[in-house]
């Protein structure tokens, strides 16, 4: 078998797969309040579709697979796909990033379907400031949900907190602390260009070495986690006090596109080699035209095979994807 490879020698195995665009948040930074556009129902891949595609993507030698959205857990019975999913052959892990609001019903379910990796998103703490972000008041069913997992036994709880300047700063050491308290990795992700509303600036970005410096004045010294993964998108630190680890995902002050590994499929059967990507290859319609297994393998090497260098977020090179980010899967 040969590895998915691009043409500057990055080998992918890692896929995430939105299973819808659908949230029952409204984040500023990602979706409008109002009139929002959603794929109709039909357009969105089933479970035999997803698990067929995931299927071929492991022969190709895919070995990682995130579900995403939108929020997946407004997916009806997406337990039963995370059971299908968990047992493809190859598949060795599996993970699912939410907003939380729902997990606290959802999280006994997905665990007993094979789900043990989750991310929960969770900018601050603060009830007031969770409104102000998300538009709604559920802190209260996130932080349960997010009891629920550990209660469960869960192997890795991350909470992913998007870092816009001038609105989170008072989250930074609160969530670091709030994850040192519950064994919870948190991972700070600097604001990218992907919301609905063309709000984003370079300027409204709170760079990773800014929230680094506050973690060690609020906290305690971070260092480097010795031999990271090269291909992981976050850098990982330890608190030198020796209690908890941070992450960023810095991808406008420090990209890692040269070590991407990642390819995404979206809920309506796009495929898509980057995140910030403008073309995409739709295997939905190969799918549902009775293409072949081999046919639809072809179509995911070509994929990989013309991934650019980068997303050049920092030069005047930079094109927005003209989807926003509940669209392309988180």
């Amino acid at each position: 078998m040969m590895a998915l490879t691009d043409s500057f020698g990055r080998i992918h195995d890692n896929l995430r797969v939105s299973v819808t665009d659908r949230c029952n948040i409204r984040c500023f930074y990602c979706m409008p309040e109002t009139d929002v556009r959603f794929v109709r129902r039909s357009e969105i891949l089933d479970f035999e579709e997803i698990e067929r595609f995931v299927r071929i993507a492991a022969g190709l030698g895919v070995t990682k697979v995130r579900i995403t959205g939108g929020e997946p857990l407004v997916r009806r019975d997406l337990p039963v796909l995370v059971r299908r999913l968990a047992a493809v052959p190859g598949i060795a892990d599996l993970a699912l990033t939410t907003n939380g609001v729902l997990l606290a019903e959802m999280a006994a379910a997905l665990y007993d379907a094979g789900l043990r990796r989750i991310n929960v998103h969770l900018d601050t703490l603060d009830r007031a400031r969770f409104r102000e972000i998300t538009r709604r008041d559920d802190l209260g069913r996130v932080l349960a949900g997010l009891e629920e997992c550990r209660r469960l036994g869960y192997a890795k709880i991350k909470l992913n907190a998007v870092a816009v300047k001038d609105l989170v700063e008072p989250d930074i050491v609160p969530l670091a602390r709030f994850g040192r308290e519950n064994g919870f990795e948190v991972r700070y992700i600097e604001f990218m260009p992907l919301d609905a509303q063309g709000l984003w600036q370079r300027g409204k970005v709170l760079l990773a070495d800014e929230i680094l410096a506050m973690l060690a004045s609020g906290i305690a010294p971070l260092e480097a986690v010795p031999d990271p993964d090269p291909r992981a998108p976050a850098a990982e630190y330890v608190f030198a006090d020796g209690i908890g680890r941070v992450g960023f995902i810095a991808s406008v002050s420090r990209p890692f596109c040269l070590n991407c590994n990642r390819l995404r499929l979206t809920a309506d059967g796009k495929l898509r080699y980057c995140l910030f990507a403008i073309e995409e290859d739709d295997v939905k319609s190969l799918m549902r035209t009775g293409a072949p297994d081999a046919e639809i393998a072809d179509s995911i090497r070509r994929n990989v095979a013309a991934k650019w260098e980068g997303h050049e977020i920092n030069s005047s090179k930079f094109v927005a994807p003209p989807r926003p980010m509940y669209a392309i899967g988180g």
